[in-house]
């Protein structure tokens, strides 16, 4: 487990592709309850430690996941998350070209839940939900292209949905049309930045999430340009 932010009442992970933020019907140990058992360590502390989730990333995404080491944090941060007062930056591998250098995507999605997919619907569609983002080119290589996604909402699966209706699956996304999967079972979509005011230093907080650590990734993340 990487950590790569701490404070009193927050701490920051980097999630790998393999692990899933909350328990669920896997029975698969969540990394809520790893940052707990990694605290309860660290500061040798008697019983149950609290790791809250303030916030979620589904399993083949990589990158920053923030939880609240105190109540009083989880839930001012889920307020914060709630009223879109948290920025969230994320790093897209494609394999076409996007139509445009830099773009905002405006869309409305329905969700399904047995297929656990999203759809790009009508607006007037019952249940539909409005869906804003926008993508900028930050490198590219011979064969694949990073776009740093900026998430104005926070829809199920919006990212791989939305990229994917413009003909931009993520890369080994398969549920979203990706053409092959990735070695590691994983998708290249990595939550890169989060960034907000700290709910209780009122501080403003800033924190990056190295990219997994593969050619590819390595590749595309050291010619990015600013």
């Amino acid at each position: 487990m990487e950590i790569i932010y701490e404070d009193n009442h927050l701490i920051a992970v980097n999630k790998n592709c393999h692990e899933i933020v909350q328990g669920d019907r896997t029975g698969d140990s969540p990394l809520s309850a790893m940052v707990s058992a990694w605290l309860k360590e660290k500061y040798n502390k008697p019983g149950n430690v609290f790791a809250g989730v303030t916030h979620r990333l589904d399993r083949p995404v990589t990158g920053i996941v923030l939880f609240a080491k105190t109540s009083k944090a989880l839930a001012r941060m889920n307020e914060k998350f709630r009223l879109g007062e948290v920025k969230k930056l994320y790093w897209a591998i494609v394999r076409d070209a996007p139509p445009h250098p830099e773009d905002e995507l405006e869309h409305w999605l329905i969700r399904n839940e047995k297929q656990n997919k999203s759809y790009v619907c009508d607006a007037d569609r019952p249940d539909a939900k409005k869906a804003v983002m926008s993508y900028r080119l930050i490198a590219q290589s011979e064969r694949y292209y990073l776009l740093e996604v900026d998430l104005k909402t926070g829809r199920h699966h919006q990212i791989r949905c939305q990229l994917a209706h413009i003909g931009l699956p993520v890369k080994g996304d398969l549920k979203y049309g990706a053409r092959r999967s990735n070695p590691d079972g994983g998708i290249c979509l990595h939550a890169r930045q989060i960034a907000f005011v700290h709910p209780v230093s009122g501080l403003p907080i800033e924190i990056v999430a190295p990219a997994p650590e593969d050619i590819l990734w390595k590749t595309l993340s050291e010619s990015v340009i600013p």
